[in-house]
């Protein structure tokens, strides 16, 4: 039984939404966090090192960190089909958005919103203005990251960008946006809102 540490609105929603997707038996356990106000504290039951969410256990086999969580279940689930398999040839490209999304996507929007410039030449990562277009001429090819498949990396970036796309913090686009729609339209998407704060 996946168990799922959870806080409402906040990053590890995105996971009741795949779980969803997986449709596999799971429990939610909500944990408090640390707030940007300064409120909230560190929940002793999250086995996240740092009492974030989101953070799964697989029957006490602990997972945290989006990407890596992504990439687990799809290993683990194998069979629902929603991440290339070893020997795939959508494995490689998978593998890559992956950790493009944690190490390069990620740290933009973060930087940004607390208007730090990027280290050019330095940092791993790139500012957001460097990124979305990125973004841009991968979807130009298709209506997912992998072309024609909806993948887990799907749920990482489409509830990512759905989530600053009104805000200062990135542009709008037309072919960004009927992405965020394809993702957030679909009902496992509609599910978790709905479980979000149960």
């Amino acid at each position: 039984m996946i168990t799922l540490f959870h806080h409402p609105k906040t990053r590890s929603t995105r996971f009741i939404f795949l779980l969803e997707e997986f449709g596999v038996p799971y429990e939610i356990r909500r944990v408090e966090v640390r707030k940007r106000d300064g409120s909230g504290a560190v929940d002793p039951r999250n086995p996240h090192p740092h009492g974030k969410v989101p953070a799964i256990s697989d029957d006490g086999t602990v997972v945290f960190e989006s990407s890596a969580i992504v990439l687990y279940l799809t290993d683990r689930f194998a069979d629902r089909g929603l991440g290339p398999l070893v020997g795939e040839l959508d494995r490689a490209p998978y593998l890559s958005w992956l950790a493009y999304y944690s190490g390069v996507l990620e740290p933009a929007f973060v930087s940004k919103f607390l208007k730090v410039a990027v280290p050019r030449g330095t940092a791993g990562w790139v500012d957001v203005e460097e990124a979305v277009p990125t973004l841009i001429t991968l979807l130009s090819r298709g209506p997912y990251l992998l072309g024609e498949r909806f993948s887990a990396a799907d749920v990482l970036y489409g509830t990512t960008l759905a989530m600053f796309r009104d805000t200062p913090l990135m542009e709008r686009n037309a072919l960004i946006d009927a992405y965020v729609d394809r993702v957030v339209n679909r009902p496992a998407f509609q599910r978790a809102l709905a479980l979000d704060g149960a």
